[in-house]
């Protein structure tokens, strides 16, 4: 047997290439849009993806399963699972607990493990050249290395009501009817890595084993106990925040996503290509370089996306392509990085980078407002009605913020801007932790017409400053 694991670090999210080496023939679960990779993979390997498996509706990234089906013929495997509303709507061949997927000497095996979602299935996985019983599964968001897939998600992004208790006690079944009833040996392969949003403390390991969440899991003693309320409370308890763009991601992956097929590469634009349709407003730069940089000057109106390896993340934050019809352009050394965005962009649904520019030369300029951990007081004094605001998350915020601030997220301050002050003068000043989510949120909220000013640092050097002010009334007491 072949075991490939596909890690995103950008959206810290896995997916699996399954191969049988006899018959060479592969199953793919929980692919992302850019599948390129899987072609590669399978390729390298001498083997033909033969099917291709969902774990859940996903809600952080969206799924490529379509697209990767459309690539290869092979058939989609969804969940039939979890009632009538949490029925994928296109064609995919539907499973339920217990049904299974057969490749040559592999058997994937679906369980229905509900919790995360209603509808979530785990595959088990038997290597029928080796043995008779399972050895693996691919857990999805159901249990990661040292945590579980939360299951308010579906509160926090999809808008619905106090489903977490129901989906907390759908968990606690789960664990205690399908994972441990699993032999101590069994590998287990996670949907996530360490960031991932879908848990609050999913460890960076890429595997576990049954056995060993058993003994050591956070959950562990509640299950040994059947103390199914004590698992609840400290389960639901200081879950991070769901980014804003969840909820899109749900509604299009229970639709089905839209198929990219053949990818145009990104074209060279001049700057005055640029600048006219950044006039009419048919394009938008995003301005990847460092923070620093986009300080000293930037394209009005510009994106910041300060760092490749979070572009997914980033750019899902900053841009809402359901309500902004404008075309990405990219700044970019060449065409290939260009090209590397646009994969990064379309994991999660933005789909129109169509063009780079290679500098900011020939275009016009600005220098975003800043503001000083020094000046911030004499600002907020000369404008009181000005909104502090820490787009950190909640627990962040909750462990110490610059006093008087208001929170909301880096990744919901766009979808949120009726808890933004409006009109004129009055002004937003924002900060994070060291300013790059900062950046991020501060210029998708001028490019939706807000007056923002960040704060030059952000929360570590008004810290570092507010200590400073205070050291000699502590040299004093001392």
């Amino acid at each position: 047997m072949l075991l490939e694991r596909i890690y995103d670090p950008d959206l810290s999210q896995t997916s699996y290439l399954i191969g049988c080496q006899v018959e060479n023939v592969a199953l793919v679960v929980d692919p992302r849009r850019d599948i390129q990779v899987y072609l590669d993979l399978a390729a390298q390997h001498g083997m033909t993806i033969a099917a291709v498996a969902e774990t859940h509706i996903h809600a952080d990234f969206l799924s490529g399963a379509r697209e990767l089906s459309t690539a290869t013929g092979a058939p989609t495997y969804v969940s039939g699972e979890g009632g009538e509303d949490w029925q994928y709507g296109f064609e995919a061949e539907r499973l339920v607990d217990g049904d299974t997927i057969t490749l040559g000497n592999i058997t994937a095996t679906a369980r229905h493990t509900p919790g995360h979602t209603p509808e979530h299935l785990s595959y088990l996985i038997t290597d029928g050249a080796f043995a008779q019983e399972p050895g693996y599964i691919l857990s999805g968001d159901f249990v990661f290395s040292g945590d579980l897939g939360r299951p308010d998600l579906l509160d926090e992004a999809a808008g619905m009501q106090d489903t977490r208790f129901e989906g907390a006690k759908q968990l606690f079944t789960s664990l205690k009817n399908a994972f441990l009833t699993l032999p101590d040996h069994v590998q287990v392969f996670p949907g996530h890595g360490a960031g991932s949003a879908c848990g609050k403390a999913i460890g960076a390991l890429p595997s576990t084993t049954v056995g060993y969440e058993r003994k050591f899991a956070w959950w562990a003693k509640h299950l040994a106990a059947d103390d199914e309320q004590g698992f609840i409370d400290q389960l639901l308890d200081g879950q991070p925040d769901a980014h804003a763009y969840f909820a899109r991601m749900k509604r299009q992956n229970k639709d089905g996503p839209a198929l990219l097929g053949e990818r145009r590469a990104p074209r060279l634009l001049t700057a005055d290509e640029l600048s006219r349709g950044l006039e009419d407003q048919t394009l938008a730069l995003v301005d990847t370089r460092p923070v620093d940089q986009v300080h000293a000057g930037t394209v009005p109106g510009a994106l910041s996306i300060p760092s490749l390896g979070q572009a997914a993340t980033h750019i899902a934050w900053a841009f809402d392509p359901e309500s902004d019809e404008a075309d990405l352009v990219v700044l970019a050394d060449d065409a290939q990085t260009a090209a590397v965005y646009g994969d990064h962009f379309v994991r999660v649904g933005v789909d129109t980078l169509i063009g780079y520019v290679s500098s900011l030369e020939g275009l016009p300029t600005s220098v975003p407002q800043l503001v000083s951990p020094a000046g911030l007081a004499r600002l907020r004094a000369e404008e009181p009605d000005a909104l502090l605001l820490d787009v950190r998350n909640r627990s962040e915020h909750a462990a110490g913020t610059v006093p008087g601030a208001e929170q909301l997220s880096a990744g919901k301050v766009l979808f949120h801007q009726d808890e933004l002050p409006t009109g004129q003068g009055r002004r937003v000043i924002s900060f994070c932790q060291t300013g790059m989510r900062n950046s991020v949120a501060a210029a998708a909220l001028r490019r939706a017409g807000h007056d923002v000013v960040e704060l030059d640092g952000s929360y570590s050097a008004w810290a570092r400053w507010d200590a400073a002010q205070n050291e000699p009334a502590a040299e004093e007491m001392r």
